[in-house]
């Protein structure tokens, strides 16, 4: 008789109503939630505070660089001496000065430009005075050598090159960012979810071995239709979890920002201001084209259906080894013999995801993993939007297919022998004669 089915639901249901995963499946969202609350929150209070930049250019070549901004407002002290100057900002507690002290010529300026403040100021803010100071700097040697400024922005020519397929499809540099983003998103989901369901199969066997219930259990059911009842119905309970997660905190993070009134796109780096002049560029428009055209250029319904059949495909053959080890072993700590050679493969295919499939995505490493059963599931997701012929995938998914029914079958011996073993550390050599039996 098959209980499969029945398995499957006990399974399922033991976990979706213990109390650890009930609290966790909620509570986990809120303490996302307001982490990101309280990051954005402090990140939109830095970057809305007013600094005050005080400027003393004794040479004259600075004066009219720098400009206030939303948040920025420079004071210009020429006339007072440095010591005077320093004693008024202090006095009206500005955010710093900017000194410029005089210098024979402009080769000289770079070696007399400091800034004082009571504490450490912003890498940002000094990143954009430099900036600011060196665009300067150069105009006006430039000037003095006899070119004018509109020569210098006359003979400044933006170069992109447009790239087109031999088939008529355009495309443009930002195209490999964002199939980057969209494969290395698909990869790294599926790593994070056979971690952390793989052991919590893994945990489950060692919890009804310990217990003896599963001497109980083995009387009436086959070890394999066991091992693949714990695997689906761990597999629902965590899908049902990560659903959860999703949509609530989706609702929890539009209500935050919305009763808090915090900006969620105040939540960037420290050189945001930087980023601002750089986004109001008149090559703001293409850019946003080129991305409308990077996201209209993946192969949206091959990585649908690609992500569905590699992420379930990787994910049960993984958990069939995770099963194997929780039946092998009488606790927890006996398992971290046995973790590295699966952990190896999966932190190998992320690593050869990010840094080689981005440089040459059809490229010999690339290709290869993409085949290799225990790394293709991340590795091809990478691959896809990068554009992989349909014949490739369907060989990768039918390795990763028979793979996974050896890995159950080679998993299966193991559980049979092991779940009924105690008392005894198993070793390499052991488990290699347990197939036998």
């Amino acid at each position: 008789m098959n209980h499969l089915p029945l398995i499957i639901r006990r399974e399922y249901f033991t976990k979706v109503k213990n109390k650890s995963f009930i609290v966790m499946t909620f509570l986990s969202p809120l303490i996302m939630i307001a982490l990101f609350a309280v990051v954005a929150y402090l990140s939109q209070l830095n970057n809305d505070k007013e600094r005050t930049i005080s400027v003393l250019d004794e040479t004259g070549y600075l004066e009219e660089v720098f400009q206030n901004t939303e948040f920025t407002t420079y004071t210009n002290l020429n006339g007072l001496s440095l010591d005077d100057a320093i004693a008024l900002v202090k006095e009206k507690e500005d955010y710093g000065l900017l000194y410029i002290g005089k210098s024979g010529s402009l080769d000289n300026v770079s070696g007399n430009v400091k800034f004082y403040s009571e504490e450490s100021p912003s890498l940002s803010v000094i990143s954009g005075l430099e900036l600011q100071i060196e665009k300067r700097l150069k105009e006006k040697k430039l000037e003095l050598d006899g070119v004018s400024l509109a020569q210098i922005e006359a003979s400044q020519t933006d170069i992109e090159i447009a790239q087109e397929s031999f088939d008529g499809e355009k495309s443009s540099k930002i195209d490999n960012v964002v199939k980057l983003a969209f494969g290395g998103a698909a990869g790294y989901l599926l790593f994070m979810f056979i971690v952390i369901y793989g052991n919590m199969i893994m945990r489950s066997v060692i919890e009804e071995k310990t217990s003896r219930i599963i001497e109980v259990i083995i009387s009436s059911v086959k070890p394999i239709q066991l091992m693949m009842g714990k695997i689906i119905g761990t597999s629902l309970a965590g899908i049902t979890q990560f659903v959860i997660w999703v949509i609530l905190g989706g609702v929890l993070l539009v209500i935050v920002s919305a009763i808090f009134g915090i900006d969620l796109t105040q939540v960037q780096t420290p050189q945001q201001e930087m980023m601002n002049q750089a986004m109001q560029a008149d090559g703001t428009q293409a850019m946003a084209e080129n991305l409308i055209t990077a996201i209209s250029n993946l192969p949206l319904t091959n990585l649908i259906i690609a992500f569905l059949f590699f992420f379930i495909g990787g994910y049960l053959l993984y958990s069939s080894l995770y099963a194997a080890i929780g039946a092998a072993v009488d606790n927890e700590t006996d398992t971290q013999q046995f973790m590295l050679p699966i952990l190896m493969p999966l932190i190998l295919a992320v690593y050869v995801g990010v840094f080689t499939v981005i440089e040459d995505p059809h490229g010999t490493i690339s290709t290869v993993f993409s085949f290799i059963p225990l790394t293709s599931p991340v590795v091809m997701l990478m691959r896809i939007p990068f554009g992989v012929p349909l014949w490739q995938q369907g060989l990768s998914l039918v390795l990763l297919l028979g793979t996974f029914i050896f890995a159950v079958w080679f998993a299966a011996k193991i559980y049979r022998v092991g779940i009924l073993m105690y008392g005894k550390k198993p070793t390499y050599k052991e488990l290699f004669k347990w197939l036998k039996y």
